[in-house]
């Protein structure tokens, strides 16, 4: 009888649903009760045989690379408990801040200043830990810049350990062929916020052809490489190129979005874009994003933040209004944060059609906007409103 076994870039959740991750790619498959508990079987140490299984549903495992006839080295999914630890919705994406330090002082960064802190080695085992036991999809690894650590290397150690994709957000100065050769992680997102004009008048002279430099090298190891690219008064001319230029290159992922006036952003209001020339933009970048909703609710269903001072969020936006800290625990704090409904949105008293696909935009950025008034629960992202032309604007 043959025997086969569960590949190791695969892992099981226990999601809403029975789910299959695929953390090489970042895909995720729903699965029937029956599925799940032979694939239960294949992730163990010795396998599993096909006695009893549906051939049409092993063959497509086979042709999907899900199942192998080669006895793999590791499978994380023996050693992640299969229940969901909280009964309300899952906890897929972390935001993981390992540090606030910065080899940089961008114009636009919502940190005013770091004032230093960086988790603990320890306490970061303890939260990646218990975000797996949560059935976790992605490791977001944040700053601050996360290569600043002076112990980044026993961070980048833990990672191996996890069945979750982990992705490092850097601005790639620190990043050079030697130190990319060690990351344990899936995939990198380098911020490039312009050509070389536009993103050396945010982030320094000649921070472009360092972070170029980074990103290339990135695609030659092989690594997936992501962009994300902010919207300021320096870059709007050059969207079309910087498109152009990432589908050339190979770059599977572009985000673009708006940065919201806090922080940095507040001193330097010359490179602030008024939202009906914002939102356009907003049309550009291509892929799925970092991390996804769900229907009939706002931004951040699935999403968690932990600052480097321990204080864990909705997001890093809403650090003033933390939820509580690592040592309460994840579940615990996620208790405490309640999902925002789409129902609940003026976009829905005003009958928006864009609704569904833009699920109401970026909560915060409808907190500080110009619908402020209405309160971050229900209020307009008014950018998003520009980029689906609910409202118009003269595109000056």
């Amino acid at each position: 009888m043959m025997r086969y076994y569960l590949a190791g870039n695969f892992v099981l959740k226990r999601l809403e649903t029975p789910s299959l991750y695929n953390i090489s790619n970042d895909e995720l498959y729903e699965l029937d009760e029956t599925a799940f508990e032979f694939l239960k079987k294949c992730a163990r140490t010795e396998g599993c045989d096909a006695g009893g299984a549906d051939k049409e549903f092993i063959g497509y495992c086979v042709s999907e690379g899900v199942l192998s006839a080669e006895r793999q080295s590791k499978s994380f999914t023996q050693f992640i408990p299969l229940k969901l630890s909280f009964c309300g919705p899952s906890l897929r994406y972390l935001e993981l801040q390992i540090t606030d330090k910065c080899n940089l002082k961008c114009k636009h960064c919502y940190i005013d200043q770091g004032a230093g802190n960086e988790l603990p080695v320890e306490i970061i085992r303890n939260v990646l830990d218990e975000f797996e036991s949560m059935q976790g999809l992605r490791l977001l690894i944040t700053g601050g810049e996360p290569l600043m650590r002076g112990d980044f290397g026993a961070v980048n150690a833990l990672l191996p350990l996890y069945g979750f994709r982990k992705i490092l957000f850097t601005n790639g100065l620190l990043l050079d062929k030697a130190l990319l050769e060690k990351l344990n992680v899936d995939e990198i997102q380098f911020s490039v916020d312009g050509m070389e004009q536009g993103h050396d008048a945010l982030r320094g002279k000649g921070t472009y052809k360092k972070v170029m430099r980074a990103l290339e090298i990135s695609l030659v190891s092989g690594i997936t490489v992501s962009i994300a690219t902010m919207v300021h008064s320096r870059n709007i001319g050059e969207f079309a190129v910087m498109e152009k230029l990432f589908r050339g290159m190979g770059i599977e992922d572009w985000t673009v979005d708006v940065p919201c006036v806090t922080g940095h952003l507040k001193h330097n209001t010359f490179f602030h874009v008024p939202a009906d020339v914002a939102g356009q933009y907003l049309n550009y970048g291509f892929g799925g994003g970092i991390h996804g909703g769900g229907e009939g609710y706002a931004c951040g269903l699935h999403l968690l933040s932990v600052l480097a001072n321990g204080t864990v969020a909705k997001c890093a936006f809403y650090s003033h209004s933390p939820l509580g800290t690592v040592s309460e625990g994840l579940g615990k704090c996620r208790e405490g944060l309640k999902p925002v409904k789409l129902e609940s949105l003026q976009c829905a008293a005003l009958s928006c059609r864009a609704i569904d696909s833009c699920r109401g935009g970026c909560r915060y950025r409808a907190s500080i906007g110009p619908d402020m008034g209405a309160g971050e629960q229900t209020g307009r992202d008014i950018y998003k409103c520009f980029s689906y032309d609910i409202i118009k604007g003269n595109g000056s």
